[in-house]
């Protein structure tokens, strides 16, 4: 290199003292080039990290519309229903989820006779409405589904494929049934979730025995006493998800004792049978009041140890139940939204990695115009405003039958955040259930009657606790 750069500054010394020849094309071809300089390779970008999907999966209870509530969102201007002023605050939450179930206990049957208890047929606006609100998969088998028969019950699976929301339990034929054992694959933002769903009874009546299919009913004796489960058809049903090689498996049951805030050593027993079979989800109901939930380790088919997580109950979510027992009253009107974090890690390993509630109160105010009577409040809201000075507090005055408005109260504070609290503990730590003799204890002490002082900060909104 030294060389050539001498003989270059060599020839521009005589170029600047002589004057300029021109240079034919055969002495210009025979001037040697310098090399080319090699450019270092820029080294390639990394490969960014695989990210870990996470998905939130929120689980609503029992979806049911006693006449009260039916009444409530009639519009007598268009003749029609609309349910949204009642699921207005729950919307807000579930608009935050990947995917929302509940469980649909009435059947559409077609109108305008519709009916509350014993025999549920609700107004197919009530399907828009759910579908509106955010749920995304519904369950069709419960103690409820035949109220109307098998009519009813096809007619119900109609309108939800118009309303285009997918269902799981109930079937209009042997095909249906036969398609993946009645299994559900959903996509929850990312995490494919196989559901399968089943209901202990059918309140007395026997499917038809040419329709044995219409519905998942889990024991075998379901309309005598209903506590021998098919454990073979749930082992099949659950083989047959499990080949569909979703991320996870969760299993919708309808079970337990009406208004038992405790579960009974029967769920108990299905609950580890069905975790132990594949299940990694048990998402319960029936019992119209909160249960509590809990992680379970149980050795798995191959003998290795395996954990599930278990709901007891969820209880209502929308409904118009009414009991002169004032714990039993309070807590058919006290729900909650589950929120399961789902984490799928890059090696494709999903595990629930975090959950959390939201507690709503079913308020009932038959003072007020029809449209407003009944909704759900959220009660993390409530309270949150009341901290920040922004809520007024509502009495209910049960003799005068009139919501009174009053400066919010220490005292009615600390009774709803009693509530919140007690409802906390039983879902934490899955061993108790919801204290509501403390709750009732409490509400005595500073002078006020059940649900009365409750409805005190009953003021909605939307907020997730940990």
């Amino acid at each position: 290199m030294r060389r050539f750069l001498a003989l270059a500054l060599g020839l521009v010394l005589l170029a600047g003292c002589a004057p300029a020849q021109p240079v034919d094309a055969d002495q210009s071809a025979d001037i040697s080039q310098p090399p080319a300089q090699s450019q270092p390779e820029t080294p390639p970008e990394p490969e960014p990290e695989p990210e870990p999907v996470v998905a939130h999966l929120m689980v609503a209870g029992d979806i049911m519309s006693h006449m009260p509530l039916t009444k409530d969102c009639y519009v007598a201007e268009t003749d029609s229903y609309d349910y949204t002023h009642v699921l207005r605050e729950a919307a807000e939450q579930l608009a935050l989820a990947d995917f929302t179930v509940g469980n649909l206990e009435t059947t559409l049957a077609g109108g305008p006779e519709y009916s509350g208890y014993p025999r549920f047929n609700s107004p197919d606006e009530l399907a828009y409405n759910i579908k509106d609100a955010g749920f995304d998969l519904l369950c069709t088998t419960n103690n409820h589904c035949l109220d109307k028969g098998i009519a009813g019950l096809d007619r119900t699976l109609d309108v939800l494929d118009q309303v285009q929301i997918p269902h799981v339990g109930t079937h209009r034929s042997q095909e249906e049934r036969d398609e993946n054992h009645g299994v559900y694959v959903a996509d929850v933002g990312g995490v494919s979730v196989a559901f399968l769903a089943y209901t202990y009874g059918l309140n007395g009546h026997k499917l038809p025995e040419d329709k044995p299919y219409a519905a998942n009913v889990f024991n075998t004796d379901y309309y005598t006493s209903v506590s021998n489960p098919d454990y073979d058809m749930l082992k099949e049903d659950l083989a047959a998800a499990k080949a569909l090689d979703a991320d996870l498996i969760a299993v919708i049951t309808h079970w337990g004792i009406e208004y038992r805030t405790k579960q009974n050593s029967h769920q108990e027993n299905l609950a580890r049978f069905l975790v132990e079979q594949g299940a990694d989800l048990v998402l319960g109901g029936h019992p119209h009041v909160l249960e509590p939930y809990d992680t379970i380790t149980v050795t798995g088919e191959d003998g290795q140890e395996r954990q599930g997580f278990v709901i007891y109950s969820l209880g209502n979510f929308i409904s118009n139940q009414n009991f002169d027992d004032a714990n039993k009253d309070l807590a058919t009107k006290t729900t909650a939204i589950l929120d399961l974090e789902l984490t799928k890690d890059p090696e494709g390993n999903t595990s629930l990695t975090d959950v959390r509630y939201t507690p709503y109160y079913m308020v009932h105010r038959n003072n007020r115009p029809v449209g407003e009577r009944r909704h759900l409040v959220n009660v993390n809201r409530t309270l949150a405003a009341y901290e920040a000075g922004e809520a007024e507090a509502y009495l209910y005055d049960a003799d005068a039958g009139e919501v009174i408005t009053l400066p919010a109260t220490e005292d009615a504070y600390a009774a709803a955040r009693a509530l919140d609290a007690n409802l906390y503990a039983a879902f934490s730590d899955g061993r108790h259930s919801v204290d509501f003799d403390r709750i009732v204890e409490v509400m005595k002490q500073t002078g006020h009657d059940i649900p009365s002082l409750y409805k005190e900060t009953a003021k909605g909104g939307l907020a997730v606790i940990k």
